[in-house]
């Protein structure tokens, strides 16, 4: 009998669960990355919606000496629906502040949309909910870039399109981040999740290079394309995803309930046997650590409540002071409050600043702030290994935030080249905000007092990407001086940390509460 094929051996090695989660890895990094794809080419436009009137100035001086000499003088042709300062309304003296409201538009209705967005999300089939937000963000996408071929200079058709669009985006984050945690463990979660946070870095990089194609000659293209990309996702969403590895009858690793216990009123009646059982159990040193308040007194073991079954579809919907109440989702959004102020600072305005300090234009501006997302590739997959390795997912973002600080402030003006100072900040900015939005989120939303109750990893997921929405879209207006804020953004974020890296220190796990007890009505 012939030996099979190196490439046959391969694929049966791997059992059919681990295919399934393979492939829902891909397909939820794609789906992602088409997100960030549609958000990053209103920063390559900024640059062609503006254009500084003192080259046009220049050049018709030159213009004007020469034709003087020569005894002609013929009027400076301009290009089709652009001013000499760019694409009215942008082309006025005030154009940052205007870029900025763009901005914050987008950012003010995200952060909004974001808390209802877990809530919403969690009652509805996360691949029906889904597809509905890459459908409508790939038309919203598309219709500010057709203001280019319907030479539209409505500053209000743009603010609206930015705000709807804000608010379908929403539907995002929660949905991938629930159908990967349904599908992984916290076995090596950090090292996963951070591999597949490269989506965010990924998507940037290719939204630069798409936009960055049309944004001289035809800038509409630079929406109307990713748009496109988008809504061609959302379909794919609907024809492939699938939310629960139970849908195709594959093993979970966070449901392991039995059959016995399928039934609601069964499930709860079990649960309270055990309860009564551990009442009477002494606690193990580690469990006694996690359960001190303030590291005095004891919490009793009857306040810990667990959530009742809804019938026979699962543990219930958790509520969104209920999902406050789990230990370290208030203390990590308030740090990716500031961690996430610094990583869209540089989303939004990094190509524009370069255009104005290096003098490049639109294109090669967009082309060399890639660097700063390459960057974030490797950053968010060292916090993961790092956290993996020592079980500190606090210490580690901790850590990274304050060798971040100085990389932050003007990387132009620093001793290392251009290049190396915006990996290097991509790495440590980026490493921190991807391990607070994947690992920590997933951690704390499968939190053990929770019983496997995988309806408030959305709801908590987006608590904490929410809240570090909302100083976001403060920040923006204060256009691209908020530079000058990051080193204290860093410093903000690391100072709601430090609570966090105290309890990982003296008791290893309880910065994300594993067996921290919780209780909800």
């Amino acid at each position: 009998m012939a030996q099979l094929p190196a490439g046959i051996r391969f694929i049966i090695s791997f059992s059919r669960d681990q295919w399934y989660r393979a492939f829902i890895f891909i397909l939820t990094f794609l789906l992602y990355a088409s997100f960030h794809l549609s958000r990053k080419p209103i920063s390559i436009v900024k640059g062609e919606l503006h254009k500084y009137c003192t080259a046009w100035d220049e050049a018709d001086s030159r213009f004007s000496s020469q034709s003087a000499k020569s005894g002609s003088i013929a009027p400076r042709q301009l290009p089709d629906n652009e001013t000499d300062c760019g694409w009215a309304p942008f082309d006025k003296n005030n154009y940052q502040q205007l870029l900025g409201a763009l901005d914050y538009s987008f950012l003010c209705a995200y952060a909004v949309g974001m808390y209802l967005s877990g809530i919403i999300g969690e009652r509805l089939p996360i691949r029906y909910y889904l597809t509905f937000g890459m459908l409508a963000s790939g038309a919203f996408t598309a219709l500010f870039g057709l203001g280019y071929f319907y030479n539209i200079h409505s500053f209000g058709f743009y603010v609206v399109t930015q705000v709807i669009n804000g608010l379908v985006q929403t539907t995002g984050w929660p949905s991938v981040v629930t159908c990967l945690g349904n599908w992984f463990g916290k076995g090596r979660r950090g090292l996963i999740m951070g591999v597949w946070n490269s989506h965010t870095s990924v998507g940037n990089i290719l939204g630069s290079l798409i936009a960055g194609y049309w944004v001289s000659t035809c800038w509409g293209l630079s929406f109307v394309v990713p748009g496109a990309i988008v809504a061609a996702m959302g379909i794919v969403c609907f024809l492939f995803l699938i939310e629960h590895p139970k849908d195709v009858r594959c093993s979970s690793t966070l449901l392991t309930h039995s059959k016995g216990s399928e039934n609601g009123t069964n499930r709860l009646r079990l649960q309270k046997q055990i309860l009564k059982t551990e009442k009477n159990r002494p606690l193990d040193p580690e469990m006694q650590c996690l359960l001190l308040s303030d590291g005095k007194g004891s919490i009793h073991p009857n306040h810990v409540v667990i959530l009742p079954g809804d019938g026979g579809s699962g543990t219930a919907a958790i509520s969104f002071t209920g999902a406050l109440k789990i230990p370290g989702v208030i203390e990590f959004s308030l740090c990716l409050l500031f961690a996430k102020l610094v990583s869209y600072t540089f989303l939004f305005w990094l190509p524009l600043y370069i255009t104005n300090v290096d003098h490049l234009d639109a294109k090669k501006a967009g082309e060399l702030s890639t660097l700063f997302d390459v960057g974030g590739i490797f950053g968010g997959i060292l916090a993961g290994v790092i956290s993996d390795r020592l079980e500190k997912r606090a210490s580690t973002c901790g850590l990274m935030l304050l060798l971040a600080a100085p990389t932050d402030v003007l990387p132009f003006s620093a001793p290392l080249p251009p290049t190396a100072m915006l990996l290097l900040s991509g790495a440590l900015v980026s490493g921190p905000y991807a391990l607070i939005t994947t690992a920590v989120s997933a951690d704390l939303g499968t939190h053990k007092s929770l019983k496997g109750n995988a309806h408030a990893l959305s709801t908590v997921t987006a608590i904490i990407d929410g809240t570090g929405s909302v100083v976001l879209a403060l920040g923006c207006l204060v256009s691209y001086n908020v530079f000058y804020m990051l080193m204290f953004a860093d410093a903000c974020a690391l100072l709601f940390l430090i609570r966090l890296i105290h309890k990982e220190l003296s008791c290893p796990g309880s910065a994300t509460g594993d067996q921290v007890p919780f209780k909800e009505q």
